[in-house]
């Protein structure tokens, strides 16, 4: 296993991370997966004994049984792992069961902590943007959990760039504790992050973490052009996330990963996964799975290298077409771009202008 430094703290986590949403299949989440309590434990041991160190959940999975499930799971082996976990969305019918509010993340992370059976979270993450809540208070609210000792790290999800650099600014007006990490939707088929959140990870020094990475499955090889999908899958489940908006574009893509898969003789859900890995600012992947053979065929992608035509094909095929300002920097300003300009911007410049 490889580890990485989570942004400018000092915390080393694994390239992989084991996500946690399949655990309880309570109501929506029975879309996503199912596994019960032994079937849990089993996925920590694998991930475990494979070098993870990072276990990724939330209070909404399963409407806190997740939790509960890996806090049984991981009993007598908590000097071993990381835990993550993260808070924003309802836990109750009343008016204060959700959002990002002092009064509910001081309520929400108390909850957390009894339903893992521990004493503290190491990542502590706001899952969501609330608009109500004055980030500042937010801030401090997370400040004090750390001061606490409930909390050692804070973390983001799910923010805009504007929301995340008010979020940040917030914090170092305050003195307070700042994200070192985001945790966001990142594939080959949705490359969004790259406008905004990619170059604002290396710019603030936040690593990023990356959820449902294989596009919900779509990207793992079982989906193909004029092929039924598995009847198991999360889109014939009726489960929304991601939104696919260019049909022809996602066939497209996975027919180039298949095509890298069979010349390195892996699975395609190994180059979707290798292809984040080889990405700037990302420290780790939150991988999930139904079956312990997803689980090690997905573990095994943190030692696939893939060479610069495998990344350059993969990239040609996914690019995004240019929202403005970017077209028009990539025109007018290429003689005076930066390295975070690049991230995105290089690739849809003339080789000669591109670095």
């Amino acid at each position: 296993m490889e580890y990485r430094q989570l942004g400018r703290s000092g915390l080393k986590v694994s390239a992989l991370t084991l996500g946690t949403m399949t655990f309880g299949g309570k109501a929506r989440f029975s879309y996503v997966g199912n596994t019960d309590q032994s079937g849990a434990t089993r996925m920590v041991d694998i991930a475990l004994d494979a070098g993870v160190n990072l276990l990724d959940t939330s209070d909404i999975y399963s409407s806190g049984t997740a939790e509960e499930i890996l806090g049984e799971a991981i009993r007598g082996k908590r000097g071993n792992v990381l835990l993550a976990t993260k808070a924003r969305f309802p836990m109750g019918p009343g008016p204060n069961d959700a959002g990002l509010s002092r009064h509910h993340l001081m309520r929400a992370c108390d909850a957390s902590l009894k339903r893992l059976g521990v004493d503290h979270i190491d990542l502590y993450q706001v899952h969501e943007w609330d608009g109500l809540t004055p980030v500042e208070e937010t801030m401090a609210a997370l400040d004090a959990l750390i001061a606490s000792g409930k909390v050692r790290y804070v973390g983001v999800s799910n923010f805009t760039g504007w929301q995340l650099m008010k979020a940040l600014g917030a914090a170092d007006r305050a003195g307070s504790a700042r994200f070192i990490s985001q945790q966001i939707h990142y594939t080959l088929e949705s490359r969004e992050a790259e406008y905004e959140l990619v170059p604002i990870s290396l710019d603030q020094g936040l690593g990023i973490l990356v959820w449902s990475p294989l596009a919900g499955g779509l990207l793992s090889g079982k989906y193909r052009r004029g092929q039924a999908g598995p009847e198991d899958g999360r889109d014939f489940a009726g489960w929304p996330e991601p939104p696919i908006r260019d049909e022809v574009r996602l066939y497209d893509i996975i027919e180039v990963i298949v095509e890298i898969s069979e010349e390195h003789n892996v699975s395609a859900a190994e180059i979707a996964l290798a292809w984040l890995l080889h990405r700037p600012a990302v420290a780790s992947v939150v991988i999930g799975a139904n079956t312990e053979e997803q689980l090690r065929t997905n573990l095994k992608a943190v030692d696939l290298r893939l060479t610069d035509g495998d990344m350059e094909r993969l990239n040609a095929v996914s690019k995004l077409p240019l929202l403005y300002p970017y077209w028009h920097q990539a025109m007018t300003a290429s003689d005076r771009l930066g390295a975070l300009d690049l991230v995105l911007l290089a690739q849809y410049l003339p080789k000669a202008n591109a670095f």
